[in-house]
């Protein structure tokens, strides 16, 4: 059940993806699975930096600094992607979007929530 879970969060992540590269003129990912594997490296990515820093720079926190890590995370993602391209203004505007979109289609589950309290 888990695996299915992780599974349709880089699913809809993907597609956030694909949904922001169409939006925004600086930002260009090319086809489902790049962006599928974009997902799974911005993931890998915000985790590490989470490692490392703890949960007070979290990719998900709502302050200014969780949404500069995003865009900073972003933007050393298209160095590992195939046909993912942006400019730091573009992945900028891309963590805006995401942010926006992830108020509405939580890609990781709020920890208040009740399926956060049953994965702890």
């Amino acid at each position: 059940m888990t695996f299915m879970r992780h599974l349709i969060r880089f699913i809809v992540a993907a597609i956030v993806l694909l949904t922001v590269s169409w939006l925004i003129p600086a930002f260009t990912i090319v086809g489902f699975w790049n962006a599928f594997l974009a997902a799974i490296v911005i993931a890998a990515i915000g985790w590490g930096i989470e490692l490392m820093m703890g949960d007070r720079i979290s990719l998900y926190s709502r302050g200014i600094v969780g949404f500069l890590v995003s865009a900073v995370v972003i933007y050393f993602a298209q160095f590992f992607i195939v046909n993912f391209q942006t400019t730091f203004m573009g992945a900028l505007l891309a963590a805006a979007v995401i942010g926006i979109v992830d108020l509405f289609v939580p890609i990781k589950p709020r920890f208040g929530s009740a399926e956060g309290a049953r994965e702890r």
